[in-house]
């Protein structure tokens, strides 16, 4: 079936979904008494630099800033409304906070948000990144050469992502996320193939798409492979600027890992296609088939920020003409 690239994205959270579209993006999340919890709040990137969104390779890193900042901000809201508590012990409804609470919260909520961004910004370099380096380090001071050293960290590389989403995908706390995972991607892929939006036709629907943020990581881990493979030409012999010179090259992967799956999304070509396949094929890792519940928390989400309908008659129309 015909598909069109309607440019929303979204991310699974604790028993709910994200989804974005240009400049505002929604969350939604069903809470223990089964009501979905909505809000829908503006995007607004960190990166506050007229026009970047048009520079090739710089608004990719502008791109991955702001899903990261957005992604975790939406787990943590997801989170809340999953934990929160309406009543207290005595049954009755909990009084309402302060306004003088509330801005102590949102401190604390702010403070907790960019930690976390910052930790996860780390923690992927130095796992994806560093490790990798330093355990071929050791291959280095056994006298190895620099070409062996660069292959056998490249593949190290790959090993421990892909050991790394194996492990977090047999994780059982985790697994609800990733049938919200599958209920993101099946609505979308539903929307793009002109159908209906309603359980029973996302249901139907694949639950992998080329613009999933898991076949992005591994382009970064592929691309990052051949960057420093490129980069061990040069026999550069400080120990120092050979680990500099891997963090330096980090926003310039991420945002050529960007423009390669923006290009991916729109191209129909043979080649392209079996080269996405991989990325299709680690999706099966991180999602699960969704439930019908899954799948109206998505579609409320999608609709919240998405006018899909209307998105329809015009990309239809348009290629039928």
């Amino acid at each position: 079936m015909e598909q069109h690239n309607s440019g929303i994205g979204g991310q699974a959270v604790l028993e709910g979904i994200m989804m974005r579209n240009q400049n505002q993006y929604s969350i939604a999340a069903r809470r223990d008494d089964g009501v979905i919890e909505l809000v829908v709040k503006p995007y607004r990137t960190i990166i506050p630099i007229k026009g970047i969104e048009k520079i090739p390779i710089l608004r990719g890193v502008e791109s991955f800033i702001d899903s990261l900042v957005v992604g975790v901000s939406s787990l943590m809201w997801a989170a809340d409304v999953v934990a929160e508590e309406t009543q207290g012990e005595d049954g009755k409804p909990l009084p309402e906070k302060s306004e003088e609470e509330k801005k102590k919260d949102e401190r604390a909520w702010n403070l907790m948000m960019t930690g976390t961004v910052i930790f996860s910004i780390a923690f992927s370099v130095c796992l994806f990144m560093l490790l990798p380096f330093w355990l071929a380090g050791f291959l280095r001071n056994a006298g190895l050469s620099d070409v062996w050293v660069n292959v056998i960290e490249a593949f190290l590389r790959i090993l421990i992502f892909l050991v790394y989403m194996l492990l977090i995908s047999r994780m059982k706390d985790i697994q609800r996320v990733f049938g919200y995972h599958g209920a993101e991607h099946k609505c979308i892929n539903c929307i793009e193939h002109g159908m209906e939006l309603t359980p029973e036709n996302v249901m139907k629907c694949s639950r992998q798409h080329k613009r999933c943020g898991t076949s992005f990581m591994l382009i970064v881990i592929c691309c990052s492979v051949i960057v420093f493979l490129i980069l061990g030409m040069f026999h550069i012999e400080s120990r120092l600027w050979r680990l500099l010179w891997r963090l330096i090259l980090i926003p310039v992967i991420a945002g050529l890992s960007y423009e390669l799956l923006r290009y991916a999304a729109i191209s129909d070509s043979k080649l392209v296609c079996t080269l996405t396949k991989p990325g299709l094929a680690l999706q099966k890792l991180v999602t699960r088939e969704p439930d019908r519940e899954m799948c109206e928390v998505a579609i409320k989400a999608i609709e919240a920020v998405f006018d899909w309908k209307e998105w329809q008659k015009k990309s239809f129309r348009e290629k039928s003409v």
